[in-house]
This record gives C-alpha cells, structure tokens and sequence, in this order.
C-alpha cells in the first residue's frame, strides 16, 4: 500500500531532523568529554603539586628533625670532652654527611690548617671552638684593628659600644651619631650579645662583616668568584676574602671552678704563700717537687716566704707567666694548669684566645705574638699536635718576654664552642641551617644561643649539591 504524499515527505524530514540531533549530540559530548578531560588533567597536576609539596614540607620537618638530633649529638660530644676543654679531632666523631633516619646532617667547620683566604669549594666539617676568636666584649682597639678588614674607625665604635660611658672615643661613636640616623636608636654601652649585634654599630657596613663570604661557610662558592655578576662584590681573584664576623665572638669566658666543680685557685698574688695551691701542687707532683716549685713562686719551700725576691710583692699576671716562674716541666704544668688562672678580684678572665685553635689572623692580634710569630706558632702547632692540650709550649717559641706580654690574652683551654649545622630531608630536600653556641663552663653543656642560617643559602658546596642531586635522580 502507497502513503499518501505527505506522510512520506514528513518522514524524510523527520529523519533530516534526527540525523541533524544526533550531530549535535555528538558535538556536545566530545565537547562535555574534552571538558571532564581537561578537569582530570587540572585537578590531577593539582594533586601532584600538592603531593610535591607535602614532600617538600615532610623533607623540611626531617631537616628540622635532623637539626635537633645534631644539636643533641653536639651537647654529648662536647660533654665527653677528654682532656676537658679540648676538641677532638674530626675524625673521631660523625661530622659529614651523618645519617638521621631519611635525613642528613653535617657540622659546618673550619680547617686549622687551612689559612682565612681559601681557595677551595670544598667545606671543612667539624665543631668551632669559640675561644679561637677575638672577643669583642674584651679585645682592646688596638687588637681590634689588627683583624683583616677592619677600619680604625669601626674599632673605635666597638669600644664605645659595649663601653659603660657616653664619652666618645677618638674616631668612635656615641648617641650624637646613633640618634641622626632613621630609625634613630641609642648606643648601647653594655657588652654584645651577639655577634650580629655588629650590624647596629657605625662602621660596619657588609663589605666589612662577611667580606666575599656572603653565606659564612668558609669557602669560595661560583656567586663569591664572579666579580659584579652577582652579590657578593668580590675581587674575582680565585681567593675568599672573609669578613670580620669569622674571626669574632661573645663567648670565650672561663668558669671559676674545674669540671668536677672543685674551685679554680687564683694566682695573681703572691702565689708562693698561697696554701690551697701549695697542696695542689703537693698532690700533683709529689711533696718534695711540689715545695720546690713553691720555693719558685717566692714560697720559700715548706715552710713559706715572704713574696718574691727581696720581700716584694709577687705579681703574676697570667697562667703562662706562672708557668715561667714555676720553672716547671711541661708535662708537670699539664697536671694542674686546668686548676688555675689569673684575674683581679673575684671574677675569672674572660676573652682568652686558645693559641692551640685560633689561626694566624687572630693570633696576629695578640701583644707579643703580632704578625711575625702567628705563622710560626700555628706551624709548629701543626707538627706538634701532641702538646694541643696545654698553653706552656709557646713559651718556648715567644721567648719570655713575649711570653709574658702575651700570657694574659690568651689560654690553652677552652668552655665555649659552637656547631653550625646543615641539614636535608629525604631525596636531599628540605635544606635547613642553624647555628648553637655551647657552654661548658658548669660542667654539663648547655645551649647558650640558636641562629637560624637557612636565609643565607646553600652552605654545602658544589660536590655535595651534586651528590644530592644523583641520589634524587637515581631514585625516580
């Protein structure tokens, strides 16, 4: 049966309509399916960012783990000094590249072989002793102006910083100066607490207090060799030229009790009728040697004198003069050297250098030691590392009468270190730095001050950046 003309023309049009919606259809769901498409792949590098970042985050708190670990592992090596108040070689203790779990950690250091002007990219990893610095709060201007880089003018400023007095010294500064400048501020006049405290005195501008060592790790990094490329400005000569924050510190003072808590004996006074020292020597050397020596000091052997020669008064003005009068023998003076010091009144000296740690700039800063006999001590430090534990043998080199200048500025022990630690997460992520200072003067180490580092960059150098790097690759 035939339909009639117009059925048959509305079912062609009707199947042009269906053909028509089905084309649009498709169009829409590729459209909706480039769209899902598109979210999946929006939201799943969301998710890897994130994921990234949670790494990163999970790395950093290892880092910071790391840190704390160092930090605990520092206060139990320092507290099992032997002999007390000497640090042991690096070799003897996990310093590079000491493992924590996922994480890593290294004791940032320096080389006492090494001279200031290094020219290696390779870091040198140990614990600082701190009383191989000049202290700030101690050293007078003229000791102050022998350091590498400093201006006469900034060692006059230091004075008057931590002075207790308003009077302005020849090329210091006092409030007059502190109050021009925006924001205005007081000079101190109290001892430093920080080394940092630098940035508020006149003078110091950052040419002065890091130098080419920007990032204060000791060594030549690429941005420290490239003249004005990138900052530092720095000379481009191959060699690091180091600020004054290398060679300074606040904490070299010493305690006035031994290890074990047993009172220090002072010396200053008349030393040869001092009977707690009499029977520290009596103990350590024997009755008869003992008086003997005593008979040295003015003592008059066992029964006692009255001072020195002729009746007057003996003065001794430091632990090493005492060793030149005693006329004892070095391993004689190791025994007791700990037990004693020098000081007016009732407070114990604080300042002094350890002549068997610092290095030739700071030595260089020293009455009778100077520019001349600095590279000669730390040579013969270095081939004479067995007498690292006491001050007498630099008798032997000064001569006396440097000896004596020299005795009252410097020590053969020392109560203060610090351990500036870098540390990574996994993947060799998450780098983290912070700086403590130890104290040991009561015995039992404690943190005494933290400085968080991290803002100042990669510490490491190159070499260890690159293994960091292997190690992730190797692990995708």
């Amino acid at each position: 049966m035939r339909l009639p003309r117009g059925a048959a023309g509305a079912s062609a049009s009707d199947r042009s309509r269906s053909r028509g919606d089905r084309g649009s259809a498709l169009i829409i769901t590729l459209w909706v399916a480039f769209g899902l498409v598109a979210l999946a792949l929006y939201f799943g590098d969301t998710s890897a960012l994130d994921l990234r970042a949670s790494d990163n985050r999970a790395a950093g708190l290892e880092a910071d783990q790391a840190i704390e670990g160092a930090a605990r592992y520092a206060t139990y090596l320092l507290g099992k000094l032997d002999p007390p108040g000497v640090l042991p070689a690096p070799a003897t203790y996990q310093h590079e590249a000491a493992a924590v779990g996922d994480s890593t950690f290294w004791f940032l250091g320096r080389d006492p072989k090494q001279p200031a002007q290094v020219t290696t990219d390779l870091p040198f990893f140990a614990l600082v002793d701190e009383a191989s610095k000049l202290d700030l709060n101690t050293a007078t201007a003229a000791m102050l102006q022998l350091l590498p880089r400093m201006t006469p003018e900034l060692a006059a400023a230091i004075v008057d910083w931590r002075d207790a007095d308003s009077e302005v010294t020849e090329l210091g500064a006092e409030d007059e100066t502190y109050l021009l400048k925006n924001p205005p501020y007081h000079c101190k006049n109290a001892p430093f607490e920080s080394v940092d405290e630098l940035r508020l005195v006149e003078g110091a501008d950052a040419g002065i207090l890091y130098g080419e060592d920007l990032n204060r790790n000791g060594v030549l990094d690429v941005n420290e060799n490239d003249g004005t490329a990138s900052l530092p400005l720095d000379d481009r000569n191959g060699r690091l030229d180091p600020g004054i924050l290398e060679f300074v510190t606040v904490a070299a003072k010493e305690p006035l009790t031994t290890t074990n808590g047993t009172p220090r004996i002072n010396i200053r006074q008349n030393p040869g009728q001092n009977a707690q020292l009499r029977t520290l020597l009596q103990t350590a050397l024997g009755t008869a040697r003992g008086n003997q020596v005593m008979g040295q000091l003015g003592g008059g052997g066992a029964g006692g004198g009255q001072g020195g020669q002729g009746g007057q008064p003996v003065t001794i003005n430091s632990v090493l003069e005492f060793y030149l009068r005693s006329r004892m023998t070095t391993d004689e003076f190791a025994l007791v050297e700990s037990d004693l010091y020098s000081a007016q009144g009732t407070n114990a000296p604080s300042g002094l250098v350890n002549i068997n740690t610092a290095g030739e700039q700071v030595l260089a800063c020293i009455p009778g030691i100077g520019t001349e006999l600095a590279p000669t001590l730390v040579a013969y430090r270095q081939s004479n590392a067995g007498k690292r534990d006491t001050v007498a043998w630099a008798a032997e080199l000064l001569g006396a009468q440097n000896a004596a200048r020299a005795g009252r500025y410097i020590t053969g022990r020392s109560h203060h270190f610090s351990a500036d630690i870098a540390a990574v997460g996994h993947l060799g992520r998450g780098y983290r730095r912070a700086r403590f200072v130890f104290d040991l003067s009561a015995g039992t180490p404690r943190i005494i001050y933290r400085q968080d580092l991290g803002d100042l960059g990669w510490a490491l150098g190159r070499p260890a950046r690159s293994r960091l790097q292997t190690l992730a690759m190797d692990s995708r």
